[in-house]
């Protein structure tokens, strides 16, 4: 009986995501710390690279040919990035009383972001990724379309697996 308990119990959407947050958060923490660009290297920073490559993945995901399989992918990585915010949040020390106030604000950041997201993911010719670039202060100098190529340029580096 106490079995059931012990065996995990995982679909083939929620194997691929969780491999593909892995990997996204392993890129990205390089991305940040590859790149001299950015004011602070904080949890500002990392909320944010981490978001668009995860918004960035999730497009990809629609273009698919399988798209009901990826909606449910998209889902599962979403949970993922949620329950990590959640998580890091009370690791810098935020109580149980306050987190959902902390992780609501976040997620509605989140899906703000979703919303004004281009549907491709050429970054460079978007002129709200430039603009959210200003507005975030998350860059040292004034060379957002250069920057957002290396954006660009990274998450091809990263996404072109297979599942």
């Amino acid at each position: 009986m106490i079995l059931q308990y012990l065996k995990k119990k995982e679909n083939k959407e929620q194997i691929i995501a969780t491999k593909q947050y892995k990997k996204i958060l392993s890129e990205s923490t390089k991305f940040l710390k590859d790149n001299d660009f950015f004011k602070s290297k904080d949890f500002k920073t990392s909320f944010e690279i981490v978001s668009i490559f995860i918004i960035m993945f999730i497009r990809k995901n629609l273009l698919k040919d399988n798209r009901k399989k990826y909606l449910k992918v998209n889902e599962e990585l979403v949970s993922l990035f949620i329950l990590d915010l959640d998580e890091s949040l009370r690791e810098k020390g935020i109580g149980d009383m306050s987190i959902g106030k902390y992780v609501k604000s976040y997620v509605k950041k989140f899906y703000f972001r979703i919303s004004k997201f281009p549907n491709d993911n050429n970054l460079h010719k978007n002129e709200y990724f430039i603009e959210y670039l200003r507005i975030t202060n998350l860059i040292n100098n004034d060379d957002y379309i250069n920057i957002s190529r290396k954006f660009n340029d990274k998450f091809e580096e990263f996404i072109n697996c297979t599942y």
